[in-house]
């Protein structure tokens, strides 16, 4: 079969187009511009384009897909190429589908909690030796890739992204799968770019519970009063299963979780940690797996790609970095470094995202979300405003929405450094909050300047 991905430079497209390649089929793929790490991962490969660029050439009636990144643009002109063709093109998800549609697909959605659910559980499949494809938006330890589709495994786990599925399709990604297994985590207003109101937002999730395939199962956060609603207002024949956050104890930085086995102790942490395993106990558990079984295994997990990841460290300080950024998120990370060394100082780093720094009317949502860090700051890079030809926030409006008179604020690395080395980091814990790449700075060198 012979596929070809428009802006196969994304982060999950460059893996489906490697995954597809593993699997037999002829790849080929075009983008204006590919970043790290899909550059050298398309190129060891063997499927990085010769130049950037897009090429309707590369367009002919031999091709059986066209598969269509989010990236690319409606007058994207390998597009029109593959319309004028009568070539299939598909999202995505609509290609994830079409290569599950015989399998039992596990779909995890929810405004936080996704990556870390989606890796718990597949941490447990793969130390069970169970055989399954997955769809995962984050580089994991022992996977090597974040996309895995084969003939015949019977189950996959897909990280359902509520994101549109590309430019042609304005639906969110987590609809296309229609799930078997379907499992939401929680709902806090997120992707305000594309949903304006809560309300919008809100709809996606309403219409993801109607998505799941007859006779699926529904699991869910009982302790998100959102979730709870569009469970009890949804009348849809399928099975049901609430979970809750199980009971815990942290002794010298050490958590354990209370289980009918005794105490299980953990290699992650915090509240929302402790969520999410629940959350991938009882998907687990749908699939057959014990308990005992479970918790056996997932003792040896130690965390996704930047949620709660460790840094470095020294007698004194940790350094942890998060993939924080949305106001449920940061408020649950800060919670969960003080909680785990409560006799520490945190100082917490905050990247306000591009798309929240210029939205004026969402910052009210981040009020109170850094109140338990002892040292709250907040980075918002200015080169974003430069390049929109926009005026910056001002630190008072800043401190205001966040309801925080403590919050100093950089719109320059160089600036924040400079703080940070006028800090004295003995007893002092760091906390990176971030979607992005702080200007693209190392953190690891950033850090280890810090506790040194």
């Amino acid at each position: 079969m012979r596929v070809h991905f428009i802006a196969i430079g994304g982060s999950i497209m460059h893996n489906l187009a490697i995954a597809l390649s593993n699997k037999g089929y002829i790849v080929s793929g075009s983008d204006d511009y590919i970043y790290e790490p899909a550059h050298s991962n398309l190129f060891e490969h063997g499927l990085l384009p010769r130049e950037n660029g897009w090429y309707p050439d590369k367009i002919d009636s031999e091709l059986d897909a066209v598969i269509l990144g989010m990236h690319a643009k409606a007058d994207n002109p390998e597009l029109i190429k593959a319309k004028e063709l009568g070539i299939t093109v598909y999202s995505y998800p609509e290609f994830i589908y079409e290569q599950s549609v015989n399998k039992l697909r596990v779909v995890i959605g929810g405004s936080y909690g996704k990556t870390t659910i989606t890796s718990m559980i597949m941490h447990v499949l793969k130390e069970l030796g169970r055989e399954f494809d997955y769809v995962v938006g984050a580089k994991l330890n022992d996977f090597e890739n974040m996309v895995r589709i084969s003939k015949d495994a019977p189950i996959i786990i897909i990280e359902g992204d509520d994101n549109f599925a590309s430019v042609e399709d304005k639906r969110p990604k987590f609809l296309l799968y229609k799930a078997n297994i379907a499992l939401i985590s929680g709902i806090a207003w997120d992707h305000v770019d594309i949903y304006p109101t809560f309300e919008s937002y809100l709809r996606q999730f309403k219409l993801f519970i109607e998505s799941i395939a007859p006779k699926g199962t529904l699991i869910y956060n009982k302790e998100d009063k959102q979730v709870q609603e569009l469970v009890s207002e949804n009348n849809s024949r399928i099975n049901k299963h609430g979970y809750r956050t199980p009971e815990f104890t942290i002794n010298k930085g050490q958590t354990s979780v209370h289980t009918p086995e005794g105490e299980i102790p953990l290699q992650v942490f915090g509240r929302h940690n402790l969520s999410n395993l629940a959350a991938a106990y009882t998907v687990c558990e749908w699939l057959g797996i014990s308990r005992k079984e479970f918790f056996r295994i997932i003792q040896s997990f130690k965390g996704a790609s930047r949620r709660l990841e460790f840094v470095t460290s020294n007698s004194e300080s940790v350094v942890y970095k998060d993939f924080a950024h949305t106001p449920s998120k940061v408020k649950a990370s800060i919670q969960a470094v003080k909680e785990q060394y409560p006799d520490k100082t945190l100082v917490a780093i905050m990247e306000l995202p591009s798309n929240v720094s210029l939205n004026e009317g969402f910052l009210s949502e981040y009020k109170d979300t850094m109140n338990k860090a002892d040292i709250p700051l907040i980075f918002i890079n200015q080169e974003t405003f430069k390049q929109k030809n926009l005026v910056p926030l001002s630190d008072s409006l800043l401190r205001t929405a966040f309801n925080n008179e403590n919050i100093v604020c950089f719109s320059t690395i160089h600036s924040l450094k400079r703080y940070l080395q006028g800090i004295d980091s003995k007893g002092k814990n760091l906390l990176f909050m971030s979607s992005g790449n702080f200007g693209g700075i190392s953190l690891v060198n950033f850090a280890e300047e810090f506790i040194s």
